[in-house]
């Protein structure tokens, strides 16, 4: 018997609720994706890495590099490939759940931005209507100018939204109050209720919050004509096992 098709909303919720991560401590267990590049592209990799965490385009600047033959829970590297494990932007989800905050995860698209200014979303895959990450599917559509975004301000990243009730304001503010001191920084814009938060429309009592896609160093990489291959929400993984990317 085959199994169910499972879309992307339901894995969201699973890999959330796992999450352990504690922003004041730095400890924990955060969702990650992984990306595999070619060897020779490392460097260009790292500079890309490092320029998406300066430039505000990336979730955080924690990084692990596995290299061909080493494994990643029950993936193997292949040969000539060097695997880069990044932080996903659902480990944020995944704290509101922490505080008991229902989240109603949207969906994932692409954000026009102008001088480093989020405007609207110009495409967005809802997650309740699909298998796959939307942000794997977008990279895939050449869809982004983050190179333009960490360069010269203006241009289109990836990003992801969700909605929660308007009566749990005061908790999501706590919570992001501690990620604006942890090596989390992917919170792209905050709504306020009963209004659409670039260009997307909430709930009723909702209010919305868009973070950066986890995926934009991937998306850039691929933009300087370099194979990558993503797999977003790949797993989890101690926070403490990762390093910030300005130290290679």
């Amino acid at each position: 018997m085959m199994p169910p098709l499972k879309f992307v909303n339901h894995n969201i919720e699973d890999y959330a609720i796992q999450v352990t991560f504690d922003p004041v401590e730095g400890t924990g267990k955060i969702v990650y994706n992984l990306s595999l590049i070619k060897n020779e592209d490392l460097e260009f990799a790292i500079s890309i890495l490092k320029d998406a965490n300066k430039t505000g385009v990336s979730v955080s600047g924690l990084v692990k590099f596995f290299a061909s033959g080493q494994k990643i829970t029950d993936f193997t590297v292949p040969k000539g490939c060097t695997g880069i494990c990044t932080m996903c932007s659902i480990t944020f989800d995944g704290l509101l759940i922490r505080r008991g905050i229902p989240v109603n995860p949207i969906g994932g698209g692409v954000v026009e931005i102008e001088n480093r200014i989020p405007i609207r979303f110009t495409h967005i895959i809802l997650y309740e209507h699909t298998t796959i990450d939307p942000l794997q599917v977008l990279i895939s559509q050449k869809t982004t100018s983050v190179t333009n975004v960490m360069r010269q301000g203006s241009g289109h990243i990836l990003a992801n939204i969700r909605e929660f009730h308007m009566e749990a304001e005061p908790l999501v503010g706590q919570v992001l109050d501690e990620l604006s001191s942890s090596s989390y920084s992917g919170i792209l814009e905050v709504g306020i209720p009963n209004v659409s938060l670039l260009g997307v429309p909430v709930n009723p009592q909702y209010i919305a919050i868009a973070a950066v896609g986890g995926t934009n160093p991937m998306a850039a990489i691929r933009e300087g004509d370099r194979w990558v291959q993503t797999q977003a929400m790949k797993g989890l993984m101690d926070i403490e096992d990762m390093e910030e990317i300005r130290n290679f």
